[in-house]
């Protein structure tokens, strides 16, 4: 399947040669790719080459979905939306006392063009203060009194009432592990109270792979009790190459297994949903740690960046991810993104594992291949998923 839906350039080629060897029109194959004139290509890069007849006959149902600051260009929503069930809106914070802290940007205009598409949007909720910054200590704070959660609650139902939201995606990083018990309490009362006025409630779990692993990211999560009080999961599994981070690849295939297996024993697949990067990320050498930051680019950015500087791009097989150097102003750079590739290497593993989802941190940049080679292996679910 991957000869009749992936290309990979290879010397000399060119998009008139690529695209009579897959026998789809020259048009087709630089709209898929989005390339731009004069169409060079970089040794290495993948191209989606799949045609209508390559559509897989039973194709499982995905739940598809992603998250968009409200400040997303509309051209970049509008191309995203038909691709997606639901829409995640990132992002309200709170404060102690149980208050809602709405976004910086109006997020009417992204809820009512998500409806208009036909996409459900969700009201994504994170552990924000008032200064626009994550603050773990406020989960503890807010855990602290009954009374601030239940006021919580209250305004985020009143919210999503006033503001026709379909569903709540609670995303709490580095609960602490005196949280443990009562964060996953507060999803299930979140979930008990919603879930009767048609009302979605969903988690994102950090990337675990044992229930006591170690460290402030994991110790918070209870994946069993999750699982259980939401009415889905999703597993961020992504981010062990990060901007701070020696590079590598940003969701290597072989630690995203390592969680969605450790998920598995823990929560039932239909509920789980597999996290996909949809960025990269570009570091400047020779890495240092406490000194040295990525830049954080997209798929299209770094296959240009490629293009640019005559780079070969490689593909590590055992992190199934694209990587490439550059050398600018005498500096060499390493750069790790996702393709074609790396992407059909997450959708065969949610086959794998009978997953039914996958969302994309995050859609602010669009990337076609993406949702071309989604379409070829799964069915578009759409609909309240309670």
């Amino acid at each position: 399947m991957e000869q009749e839906l992936i290309y990979v350039v290879k010397e000399g080629d060119n998009v008139d040669q690529i695209a009579r060897t897959a026998g789809i029109p020259v048009d087709e194959l630089i709209w898929a790719n989005q390339l731009e004139a004069p169409y060079r290509l970089a040794v290495g890069q993948a191209l989606f080459v799949g045609t209508q007849s390559s559509v897989q006959a039973g194709r499982p149902s995905l739940y598809t979905f992603g998250y968009v600051y409200p400040f997303i260009d509309r051209q970049i929503l509008d191309e995203t939306l038909p691709w997606l069930t639901d829409l995640y809106v990132f992002s309200y914070g709170f404060t102690a006392s149980g208050e809602l802290i709405p976004p910086q940007t109006e997020d009417g205009p992204v809820i009512e063009a998500a409806r208009a598409a036909g996409v459900r949007p969700v009201m994504v909720l994170t552990p924000l203060g008032p200064d626009g910054r994550f603050n773990n200590h406020l989960v503890t704070e807010l855990f602290a009194s009954e009374r601030a959660v239940r006021r919580l609650i209250w305004r985020l139902g009143a919210m999503m009432t006033e503001k026709e939201y379909e569903g709540l995606d609670i995303d709490f990083e580095y609960v602490s592990a005196g949280d443990r018990r009562d964060f996953a309490e507060f999803i299930g009362l979140c979930a008990r109270t919603f879930n009767p006025f048609g009302l979605t409630v969903t988690a994102a779990l950090a990337p675990k792979t044992s229930d006591d692993q170690p460290g402030l990211l994991y110790e918070g999560m209870d994946y069993k009790a999750i699982g259980e009080a939401a009415n889905r999961v999703m597993l961020m599994t992504y981010e062990w190459g990060y901007s701070q981070g020696p590079p590598m690849a940003v969701a290597p295939i072989h630690m995203v297994r390592r969680v969605a297996d450790y998920a598995l024993t823990r929560i039932p697949a239909e509920k789980v949903s597999l996290g996909i990067p949809n960025y990269g990320y570009d570091w400047p050498l020779p890495y240092e740690r406490g000194v040295t930051r990525a830049r954080t680019i997209n798929t299209l950015q770094a296959i240009q960046l490629a293009i640019d500087h005559g780079s070969v791009i490689y593909f590590d097989e055992l992190a199934k991810s694209p990587y490439f150097h550059y050398w600018q102003y005498g500096i060499r750079h390493e750069v790790w993104f996702e393709d074609v590739r790396s992407l059909k290497a997450k959708f065969d593993l949610i086959k794998e594992k009978g997953l039914t989802g996958a969302g994309y941190w995050q859609l602010m940049s669009f990337y076609r291949p993406n949702w071309l080679l989604l379409v070829r292996m799964f069915e578009l679910a759409k609909g309240n998923f309670l």
